[in-house]
């Protein structure tokens, strides 16, 4: 039987269908994987599912019976939960506090403490997610922190789970633990939806597939077991794609970027510990390590975002300080790691967010006064060059999904040709084509003799793109190797914080 059925959905926005007369079924006690490109329409079906927009056109069934669902609420008291891929925490407060919010139980006008805390533990242990219901969320790990967001759904009496892109920020170690929860889920009747871009996962953890293209259901319920990688990809972007090329640097030069001596304190406790780095041109430098161990603010200092306690950076042999301005007048690029907060502004036009930050350069603005036409031709061609899905390029970024956002961030910093390159997450929530895009990007930037030094959570990323690969923990660079010195369980484990048991190579 169908946990839930979705017929006929249809969606339109000004110039644009996103949702194409679009049927989708889950069926009860299964996992279900939803692909499809950056601005296919999956979030926009599941929003459509979970309250958050009204459809224009279609029907939903929940276990057969036609429903109305305009509001989130709705959906919840319909046993449906989302978990979002931006977790929705407060760190200071306990899991029992985090789960109950908005559902406390009471005895008389006040807060039912204890029933609260044994419902959650009882919730916790009944699904093996082995934690402490009373345990602070700043204390949690963040695999950790993903199954409180499961919680929270599952205590509000959820049946049927949406979770969007719920690998992004975890290590192998951590995916295989959340695999693991999603099978005692499932074994207990839950219905799971899985929005994910990762295409090995969704082979390894879905029993059946869907796939949106522009809009409209190209395949619906295919076993998953039946389908490889790259007949996915195939569905997904209607070409070949290939994820599992690569290539190294054949000629690495002298030392581009350099940091000694980084020291960051925030509020007292300490960030980053006697950080050293260097990046050579002609190389990728990876960074590998779960996100909370001082990644953020390494970008920050390394872009001029963020003033350290003390370090010596220098670029092609010269010290570099100051501000960002300072850093991209000097040819330092960088791809914030979250684009919503550094990498453009939602409200501005396409062509405005592509050249942001650039925008006083002659090619665009001549005794301050913009040069329309020249910034409308660079942007339009960025458009075509990156396969940014947008009507035109005066419409606004925050209109646009989360991977053509992130294509805006990424051309607006390639075409400048950096000398230096930090590229933070530079693939987070874009398709398998868009991944495949990037991806030849950073490596034709390198092989033109340019240094990159990429941050990623995706650990096969850092592993197929980099040269050479540091591991990040609590704020200090803890072993440094060759791509190929570690395997990526034994990557895992040094990211957990294990003591290095082989000697790097250069």
């Amino acid at each position: 039987m169908n946990a839930i059925e979705m017929r006929g959905i249809t969606k339109i926005y000004p110039g644009v269908r996103a949702l194409d007369n679009v049927s989708f079924s889950v069926e009860q006690g299964e996992i279900h994987s939803l692909l499809g490109e950056n601005g296919a329409g999956k979030s926009t079906l599941m929003n459509v599912l979970y309250g958050m927009t009204t459809p224009d056109a279609g029907e939903i069934l929940v276990d057969g019976k036609p429903v109305t669902i305009r509001r989130s609420a709705q959906a919840i008291a319909l046993g449906i939960g989302m978990v979002h891929q931006h977790f929705m925490l407060t760190p200071v407060m306990t899991i029992t506090e985090n789960v109950i919010v908005g559902c406390e139980p009471v005895h008389g006008p006040f807060l039912d403490r204890k029933k609260a805390t044994e419902s959650v533990q009882a919730l916790i242990d009944k699904f093996h997610f082995h934690l402490n219901a009373s345990a602070r969320v700043q204390a949690l790990s963040v695999g950790e922190q993903q199954r409180v967001e499961i919680l929270k759904a599952l205590y509000r009496g959820a049946n049927v789970l949406i979770l969007d892109e719920p690998t992004a920020v975890l290590t192998p170690q951590e995916v295989g633990e959340l695999f693991s929860v999603l099978r005692e889920l499932k074994a207990a009747g839950k219905s799971i939806i899985i929005i994910t871009h990762k295409l090995r996962e969704t082979a390894e953890i879905a029993d059946r597939v869907s796939v949106l293209r522009a809009g409209v259901m190209v395949d619906q319920g295919l076993s998953a077991a039946g389908c490889s990688a790259s007949d996915l990809a195939l569905m997904m972007v209607g070409r070949k794609v290939d994820l599992s090329y690569t290539r190294r640097s054949k000629s690495v030069g002298e030392t581009a970027y350099q940091v000694q001596n980084l020291n960051l304190t925030v509020k007292g406790v300490p960030i980053l510990r006697d950080v050293a780095l260097e990046v050579h041109k002609g190389e990728i430098l990876g960074i590998a390590g779960i996100e909370g161990n001082g990644q953020s603010e390494l970008i920050e200092v390394l872009t001029g975002l963020r003033k350290p306690d003390s370090m010596e950076l220098v670029k092609d042999g010269l010290p570099l300080s100051g501000k960002t301005a300072a850093f991209l007048s000097a040819g330092v690029g960088h791809i914030p790691e979250d684009r919503l907060v550094r990498g453009m502004i939602g409200p501005m036009t396409i062509e405005d967010n592509i050249i942001l930050g650039y925008h006083r350069k002659k090619e665009f603005s001549r005794h301050g006064i913009r040069r329309k036409n020249e910034i409308r031709a660079f942007s339009e061609k960025q458009l075509t060059d990156y396969q940014i899905k947008a009507p035109n390029v005066q419409e606004k970024c925050g209109s646009l999904s989360g991977g053509n956002q992130q294509k805006v961030v990424v051309a607006r910093v390639f075409s400048e040709d950096p000398d230096v390159l930090i590229a933070a997450q530079p693939t987070r929530g874009v398709d398998v084509g868009a991944q495949e895009l990037i991806h030849s990007r950073l490596l034709d930037l390198r092989d033109a003799g340019k240094a990159v030094l990429l941050i990623s959570a995706d650990l096969d990323e850092v592993r197929r793109l980099s040269d050479r690969i540091a591991v990040i923990y609590e704020g200090q660079i803890v072993a440094q190797g060759s791509y190929d010195t570690w395997n990526e369980m034994e990557l895992g484990l040094l990211m957990a914080g294990e003591k290095a048991e082989k000697e790097a190579r250069p």
